[in-house]
């Protein structure tokens, strides 16, 4: 149980209030030098002495007999009603008894929630075993800026600016982003859109990047989005020689070693910095996801960096890495 942060008798306190009455002190001077009531001092000391150090422990103030307990049929016709999606006061009402009952009855069956009734989906994880077998993409916005915001100042009253000056509108710039399902090697490049032309363009550019790496790229997973969907991308596909995989609507999990990726860019990339424009930010880059590719331990792949799964040469590694 958790204990009041001014409570005066801890269990150590209580330990020591029974060793001082074992010394010989009267209960009555023992409660005066912790300034506790006479009272007190009796009741540990008394169940000092039925239970040993266990009864110095603090207890559920929950009788041991319920006055009137919920009878079990009641009992199943709650959890019954509620299977069927009625609202407490909805189940009260039939049931004829209190709306707190009803509460306290659904939470010690665990379905307070409405969310409680669906059976939890049970994880799929899923890991190609070679390099190529699928790459994943996505694409993640971000908004350009001549000078550093609140997001990474702080306070929006600590900008080195005064608080009613406005921020003129920049626009955006859109990360793209691939990443190997096996191996998780990544790549990146910033575009200012994401049109199905600028998909198109990215996709190559991925291709030919692990094209140099060795790996041939057999299939490619994206959400959604219009430009994916486009006839453009589908046709570059069908010419690259790729299986489209697209995921299921409203589930990003799908696409999850991406949406990871993104969280991990953000957290150590975009916003790890405090860069004075958008631009230098975006100058970055590419140290930064060579840097994950080369020297960061992922956990995913038992805390090796990602281009440790791929078998390179000595002529590939001195022509790639720098």
């Amino acid at each position: 149980m958790n204990i009041h942060n001014n409570a005066r008798l801890p269990p150590k306190g209580r330990e020591n209030l029974v060793n001082l009455v074992s010394k010989g002190l009267t209960i009555k001077s023992v409660a005066q030098r912790l300034s506790i009531s006479v009272r007190t001092v009796s009741k540990w000391v008394g169940r000092y002495k039925l239970e040993g150090v266990a009864g110095l422990q603090d207890r559920s103030s929950r009788p041991n007999k319920l006055y009137r307990p919920t009878q079990q049929k009641v009992i199943e016709q709650i959890v019954n009603l509620r299977r069927q999606r009625l609202t407490g006061k909805h189940i009260a009402r039939l049931t004829r008894v209190s709306a707190a009952t009803v509460s306290r009855v659904l939470k010690r069956v665990n379905l307070s929630r409405m969310k409680d009734l669906e059976p939890k989906e049970p994880e799929r994880r899923y890991c190609y075993e070679h390099a190529g077998d699928m790459i994943h993409i996505d694409i993640k916005k971000f908004g350009r800026f001549t000078r550093p915001g609140h997001r990474i100042m702080g306070s929006r009253k600590d900008l080195p600016y005064p608080r009613a000056t406005k921020l003129k509108p920049r626009g955006w710039e859109y990360l793209h982003v691939c990443i190997d399902d096996a191996t998780r090697i990544a790549f990146t490049d910033i575009y200012p859109n994401e049109k199905k032309e600028t998909a198109v363009a990215f996709l190559e550019a991925a291709i030919e990047y692990y094209k140099k790496l060795g790996i041939s790229v057999n299939r490619v997973m994206t959400d959604n989005g219009g430009c994916y969907r486009s006839n453009d991308f589908r046709d570059a596909c069908k010419r690259l020689g790729l299986k489209h995989v697209r995921t299921k609507p409203y589930t990003p999990r799908t696409n999850g070693k991406a949406e990871r990726f993104i969280q991990t860019a953000i957290r150590e990339w975009a916003y790890a910095r405090k860069y004075q424009t958008s631009d230098l930010r975006k100058e970055t880059l590419p140290s930064w996801t060579h840097m994950y590719n080369w020297h960061r331990p992922h956990g995913g792949i038992n805390d090796k960096t990602p281009i440790s799964k791929v078998d390179l040469n000595r002529n590939n590694l001195l022509t790639i890495h720098s």
